[in-house]
């Protein structure tokens, strides 16, 4: 039996999960704009909704940002969620992104299947990452992905369109919110279309830790009414 489905995201508490748009090129790209002021903005506002992330021993060893860190519940967390992972999907946007933000040694770790329109040979990552490229929609995407990860479980790493998709397809058991305490404004949205009439959720786990809560459902299809 294959494991669950699932994602985990960073949220505000307005609910977004990423500030509003730079193009990627001008955040990651050779000709990079930091004094630009959209991209300062956006990499506060990334900086503060992920505050409880970037010390993280778990984070700084596996992006190779050096030794160190902190090692409380929210290192126990995120090296918990990364072992559980047996490969990961995402979208050809996100992919695109990390191309160019990503270490050469990738940080997944896994087969990772990403949702594109264009056909592209393997791609393969310095310890233990190959990048395939599936062209025929998400389901083929996560048929791949569950056969890679055996008994393990499937996350779909983003972005928010990808997982959407996914969510509205009813194709996944269980995610995980971590909520931070900021707000923006304005920015990417995830649940912005979600088919609220086919989803019911359950909650979980709910564990409060110093800078965020995390909060966890397990996902089924709603009952229509009588």
């Amino acid at each position: 039996m294959g494991g669950k489905v699932f994602f985990s995201v960073t949220m505000s508490l307005d609910g977004f999960i990423a500030p509003a748009e730079v193009p990627v090129e001008d955040l990651f790209g050779p000709a990079r704009k930091p004094d630009d002021p959209g991209v300062r903005r956006w990499m506060a506002q990334w900086s503060e909704l992920h505050q409880a992330t970037f010390p993280q021993r778990f984070f700084r060893e596996n992006l190779k940002l050096g030794k160190g860190g902190e090692e409380g519940r929210d290192n126990e967390i995120a090296r918990a969620t990364h072992e559980r992972i047996g490969a990961n999907v995402m979208g050809r946007r996100m992919f695109d992104a990390g191309e160019l933000a990503w270490p050469e040694e990738a940080p997944f770790h896994t087969p990772v299947f990403v949702v594109t329109h264009t056909k592209r040979d393997p791609w393969e990552r310095p310890g233990g990452t190959t990048f395939h490229f599936v062209t025929e929609g998400i389901e083929a995407a996560l048929d791949q992905a569950r056969a890679a990860a055996g008994d393990r479980d499937v996350r779909v790493s983003g972005g928010g369109e990808t997982i959407l998709q996914y969510l509205n397809a009813g194709l996944i058991d269980e995610f995980t919110i971590t909520l931070s305490p900021v707000l923006f404004g304005a920015g990417t949205r995830l649940f912005e279309g979600v088919d609220a009439d086919r989803i019911a959720l359950e909650p979980a786990r709910t564990e409060p830790a110093p800078r965020v809560t995390y909060l966890t459902y397990a996902v089924h299809n709603r009952q229509p009414h009588a």
